[in-house]
């Protein structure tokens, strides 16, 4: 019988807009995935701090903002040390009013790409579904303001 581990990571889909365009943060995983900037929650941190606590640690941006109204999430199994774990993430999105992101050694790699780049990249269908949503949302916002 293998035991089962709830855990639980947030993060942000963090963009920049450059000459009229806007695009989004990717980090390449150790294992290969490109995802967003996303990490444990620790102590009694809430989501956002959790968020934003990995932007800055995983982007190595401190300028930025999550914007408010949008919260998603995903979730999904895998094993480690013979333990079942199931994670459930929660994402922002955030706005960087830094050009350039600077890599962590927990990725091997990082992409600024626009939407349709960065949905062709991302390799969960998760965070995919969550970009498309997100994308939609930041549209909204700046036809508002």
């Amino acid at each position: 019988m293998v035991m089962t581990v709830e855990a639980t990571s947030a993060g942000a889909i963090l963009f920049r807009d450059t000459r009229d365009r806007r695009e989004y943060l990717l980090l390449k995983s150790r294992p290969g995935d490109w995802e967003f900037p996303k990490g444990g929650v620790e102590g009694d941190e809430e989501l956002q701090q959790t968020a934003i606590r990995e932007v800055q640690e995983e982007a190595g941006i401190e300028d930025f903002r999550l914007i408010d109204g949008f919260r998603d999430d995903y979730d999904y199994v895998f094993e480690a040390n013979g333990t079942r774990i199931h994670k459930t993430v929660h994402l922002f999105v955030a706005k960087s009013f830094e050009a350039s992101a600077e890599l962590s050694n927990e990725h091997s790699d990082l992409q600024w790409r626009d939407y349709e780049q960065a949905i062709n990249t991302i390799t969960q269908d998760g965070p995919r579904d969550i970009l498309r949503d997100a994308h939609d949302f930041i549209d909204q916002q700046l036809e508002e303001a």
